[in-house]
């Protein structure tokens, strides 16, 4: 997503501003599904990265899978995969619980089930699943980063930086602990001490388009807008960038038409699944 350039007319605060709460707004709305499944490794694919071409086809092939082998656990994960990729996250949920049913303890499971539900928005469900899926004598040092951006999402700020601490003791630097503790100083207001995780993130991962996003956001709202614009374009694709900024002009201009008319809700960006 880019910054638009200034309109012709228009004083370049108001601009800024009104381009900044949209931004900010798809940041944090993003907050809630991107963040808890921002994690590989234990926590399973990246759903985004393997979205199948054909996700109706996908769901079904892994849906006669499963009626198959229901008990298999890396079926139920494989299935519960494409459901989220799809945007069927309750169903996902269904699968994975059911799958932790029949198969008690299996931590991968356990970890995926948490995942699901950190996804679907049942985050105090989703924490004390995920709690389940290591332990204190072998932590994870991404279960710990998914905890904590749970926590994040319920408002405990303090108790999510523990949890990142945690995971930084033991995977020292690693971009995507540090992008959501960034993150986590976002939501709870504290801008510089975001752009300051947040650039040593960028540093470690400067091609990860995330956290670019990330402390793109946080330089826009502390008014670096020249920065935060270079940092978002850096090694752009035409195509993509040209993608982008369409997106981002039907944005706002829903935003204003929502503005302009009182009686119709606000329209605000699709979340992202990952």
């Amino acid at each position: 997503m880019f910054l638009l350039p200034l309109a012709q007319g228009r004083p370049r605060r108001l601009v800024a501003s009104t381009l900044l709460s949209v931004i900010v707004l798809s940041v944090l709305c993003s907050c809630q599904t991107t963040v808890p499944t921002d994690i590989t490794g234990s926590l399973g694919d990246n759903t985004e990265a393997s979205r199948p071409a054909d996700p109706r086809r996908e769901v079904d092939a892994h849906r006669e899978r499963y009626k198959v082998s229901p008990k298999d656990p890396d079926v139920a994960l494989q299935y519960a995969r494409v459901l989220r990729a799809t945007g069927e996250r309750s169903q996902a949920v269904a699968v994975l619980e059911q799958a932790t049913i029949t198969s008690p303890g299996n931590k991968v499971l356990l970890a995926g089930y948490g995942r699901a539900l950190a996804d679907n928005g049942n985050f105090q469900q989703a924490f004390d699943v995920l709690s389940q899926a290591h332990s204190p004598e072998d932590p994870d040092w991404r279960l710990l980063s998914v905890q904590g951006s749970v926590l994040d999402q319920m408002g405990r700020y303090d108790e999510a930086r523990q949890y990142y601490a945690s995971a930084l003791k033991i995977a020292p630097d690693e971009p995507s602990v540090l992008s959501n503790l960034g993150l986590s100083y976002l939501l709870s207001k504290d801008l510089a001490k975001a752009e300051e995780v947040l650039r040593r993130a960028h540093k470690h991962a400067d091609e990860d388009r995330r956290i670019r996003m990330n402390l793109a956001v946080v330089l826009a709202l502390q008014g670096h807008v020249s920065e935060a614009e270079s940092i978002v374009k850096a090694d752009r694709p035409v195509d993509e960038a040209t993608a982008s900024l369409a997106e981002l002009k039907r944005l706002l201009l829903r935003k204003e038409a929502a503005r302009s008319s009182p009686d119709r809700a606000p329209v605000t960006a699709n979340a992202r699944s990952d």
